[in-house]
């Protein structure tokens, strides 16, 4: 028997069949979920290497494009076949990556390692000094003996809450360390992943290109192409934009702090600049844990250190930061700060980087949608043509 699948019955049944399934697999799933998400951990496990290689190739895609956008600009090159000339870039590609790596081993990650460590270390010696400072000032200021009850219990709760994160620091960097080791061969596969996508990254995009075609009618087939490509351009814009400016600004603070000779100038600054690449957030997660430092070892430089984080941030917001990054975003601070929230809440400190860029396609794709409901119903599509007069 034929079936007519144009029939307005069987459209009907096949939607209701579909929909009788996706609810019986997501009950499914929510009755099971331990045992789900124990499956997903097992073939995230799996593809570990492929996620890693991804990873990396996406982020070295910057550096490549970069190379052979100047090497077409060279004469001698032009008569290079496209094969050679992807060769040499990848080639000048991970001998740039294997050196950042390499200066980062060499010069920095000792010194952080030796600062951490001294910094644990001394923390109970500068909690003595600084518990004698505020004694001295709060005797000299004649408060009342019950408000500095009061205020010794805050502190001293605030000691051991330090102390305790102190205390557990070099084992949680121990672990990060064990498990960087263990995935030492994971990310040698990933590795060779990442070489083979960026030699034939145009045939996999369109092999990309050819399944979405293949899979979807030619209207939606357009639509979810021009979706990756506004995904790409906003990631990409946004994650190249604010490491680079995250490592300015790394480089500024450690500038600066060395001329008004902070204590553990390196680690503030790679703390500065690591907290940088989340947005708005960014500024006060690498500012308070760092002024408590700066606090233990010397609490008169405290205020310094915030003056300078203030001018840094103020020069990075308007001046540094709308340079590099532009508007790649397109989205009001408000929105910033909830995608910050709620991707924050769901996937954490991944989800704090990716978030902005993520909300910010989710809200192109909206505006999309109900700008062309509007347009279909002859209405203005501009937001300023609603607002009360």
């Amino acid at each position: 028997m034929k079936v007519n699948w144009n029939d307005k019955y069987t459209t009907v049944s096949v939607y209701s069949f579909i929909v009788i399934c996706c609810s019986i697999l997501f009950y499914s799933i929510l009755s099971q979920m331990s045992s789900f998400t124990s499956k997903l951990s097992e073939i995230i496990g799996i593809l570990q290497p492929f996620i890693i290689g991804f990873v990396m190739a996406y982020l070295l895609n910057f550096i490549l494009a970069f190379i052979e956008e100047k090497m077409d600009k060279v004469d001698k090159l032009k008569s290079l076949k496209q094969k050679s000339k992807r060769g040499i870039s990848i080639i000048l590609t991970y001998i740039a990556a294997f050196l950042l790596i390499y200066v980062f081993i060499q010069f920095v990650l000792p010194q952080l390692v030796d600062s951490v460590s001294g910094l644990v270390n001394d923390i109970p010696t500068y909690v003595t000094n600084l518990s004698t400072v505020l004694n001295d000032i709060t005797k000299n200021m004649n408060v009342d003996s019950e408000y500095i009850g009061m205020a010794v219990e805050k502190w001293n709760e605030f000691v051991n809450y330090v102390i305790k994160i102190a205390t557990n620091l070099i084992p949680i960097l121990g672990n990060t360390l064990m498990v960087v080791a263990s995935s030492i061969w994971n990310i040698v596969i990933g590795l060779v992943v990442s070489i083979y996508l960026l030699i034939d990254k145009e045939k996999f995009c369109a092999l990309s290109k050819k399944i979405t075609y293949a899979v979807f009618n030619k209207q939606h087939a357009e639509v979810a192409v021009e979706l990756a490509h506004r995904t790409n351009d906003t990631f990409g814009k946004f994650l190249s934009g604010k490491i680079l400016d995250s490592a300015i600004i790394g480089v500024l603070t450690f500038v600066l702090l060395t001329i008004f000779k902070m204590p553990y100038t390196l680690l503030i600054s790679v703390i500065i600049g690591i907290t940088n690449i989340i947005p708005f957030f960014g500024p006060f997660f690498g500012a308070i844990p760092s002024a408590i430092i700066i606090l233990f070892v010397d609490p008169t430089k405290v205020i310094w250190f915030l003056v300078l984080i203030f001018i840094i941030q103020q020069l990075d917001g308007n001046i540094i930061g709308p340079k590099i990054l532009g508007d790649s975003i397109g989205i009001s601070a408000f929105w910033i700060l909830f995608s910050l929230l709620v991707a924050g809440k769901f996937l954490g400190l991944v989800g704090m980087i990716i978030g902005v860029p993520l909300f910010a396609i989710i809200y192109s794709v909206i505006k999309d949608i109900v700008e062309g409901k509007l347009a279909k119903k002859g209405l203005p599509r501009d937001t300023k043509d609603y607002s009360s007069k």
